[in-house]
């Protein structure tokens, strides 16, 4: 089920590799037919849908001559080169069969961690989406290096949904939804088919990758979901191959599993989900237990007198880790003055002649609240 009186305009909808190729690694004609016809059921409903697309390396390796998928990074983005065009002619001529117009975006994780370029994406796509048009998503493998990948398309799935405020997000595989323990080893394990919040125990169940074709497992659809939750969008997980998945999955009754924050968590707004998942911290500031009462308990700005000590270099509007004087993290945020003023500032201010903070509440995310594994 969603989240009680929730209504459902904006859908981020991701596919994983094994569900649009055949057993031999190609585009599966049958496959992305299925898939885009239960897109076009959607938006003929009037939702607006946006795909997060895998499948360009598997559908590429074997024109470029590799008997198997390829593991070395230059035949993987070359591969991708030539399955991502095969993919987008694919899911262009479905969709202009049925009066619809695709869209591909090409998306890298510095893309994400650069604001400006952040907002720009943000704006493309809401274009897109209100004027009716398909955007296709996917990383650029052909660019992308392995330091600065997403890792898996559920993360980008994920942080495409916070991006442009989705309302669903549902994530398709080759797995039924979230077991509380892996079926595969017992038999008797059984589908949760509501979780509210991701406990260590749904961590723990969370097992490897399910298909030599894709590279997600459960454990990155967990991560995703987590995303999802802490900017209060709802998510789905259940299995591509299944009749209807996705409008079922919209009304709230298909098989698999629902994610539901909270009514009363916490939830993110733009400018936070791209500190707490994007940003890329560029230094560390440590500050004392009376800073900490301040910006966590009582919700309010954080000043140059708690701050203590000030470690690596920055320029002011960066995004700064903020520790404890033990070294534990308690959050992100952004920070108001450069590393330098900062260390001319360190032993040389009186608390009560500070107007600007170090760093403002609307700027702060805090990690003990959250505890999300992308706040790294």
């Amino acid at each position: 089920m969603l989240s009680k009186e929730k209504q459902i305009k904006r859908v981020v909808i991701k596919i994983g590799s094994s569900s649009l190729t055949s057993m031999h690694g190609e585009i599966s004609r049958r496959k992305l037919e299925k898939f885009a016809e239960q897109i076009v059921e959607l938006k003929d409903a009037g939702y607006e849908t946006a795909v997060v697309s895998s499948g360009a390396v598997a559908a590429g390796y074997r024109k470029l001559g590799c008997l198997d998928r390829p593991s070395s990074l230059p035949e993987k983005q070359a591969a991708a080169s030539i399955g991502q065009g095969l993919l987008m002619e694919s899911y262009s001529e479905l969709f202009l069969s049925h009066g619809y117009v695709a869209s591909q975006i090409l998306i890298t994780r510095s893309d994400f961690s650069d604001e400006k370029r952040y907002g720009n994406m943000h704006n493309t796509m809401n274009v897109l989406l209100e004027r009716g048009i398909i955007p296709i998503i996917n990383e650029n493998d052909t660019v992308t290096v392995d330091r600065l990948r997403f890792g898996d398309n559920d993360t980008l799935a994920a942080k495409v949904a916070g991006l442009i405020d989705a309302d669903l997000l549902i994530i398709l595989s080759d797995i039924d939804g979230l077991y509380d323990s892996n079926p595969n080893d017992n038999p008797g394990a059984s589908l949760l088919e509501r979780v509210h919040s991701i406990t260590p125990e749904i961590e723990a169940a969370a097992g490897g990758s399910g298909s030599a074709v894709g590279t997600g497992g459960m454990k990155s659809k967990i991560q995703a979901v987590k995303i999802a939750m802490a900017a209060g969008i709802d998510s789905f997980l259940g299995k591509a191959g299944t009749e209807h998945i996705l409008m079922e999955a919209v009304e709230g009754r298909a098989k698999g599993t629902y994610f539901n924050p909270e009514p009363d968590a916490f939830n993110l707004d733009n400018q936070k989900q791209w500190i707490a998942f994007h940003s890329g911290p560029e230094g560390k500031v440590t500050i004392s237990s009376h800073g900490i009462e301040a910006i966590v308990d009582h919700q309010e700005n954080l000043y140059c007198s708690d701050i203590q000590e000030v470690k690596g270099r920055f320029k002011d509007g960066a995004v700064v880790r903020i520790l404890d004087e033990e070294g534990k993290e308690i959050g992100l945020g952004r920070i108001n003055y450069s590393n330098e003023q900062l260390g001319n500032k360190l032993g040389n201010h009186t608390a009560g002649e500070e107007l600007e903070p170090a760093i403002a509440q609307e700027t702060f995310v805090c990690s003990r609240d959250f505890k999300l594994p992308a706040l790294v």
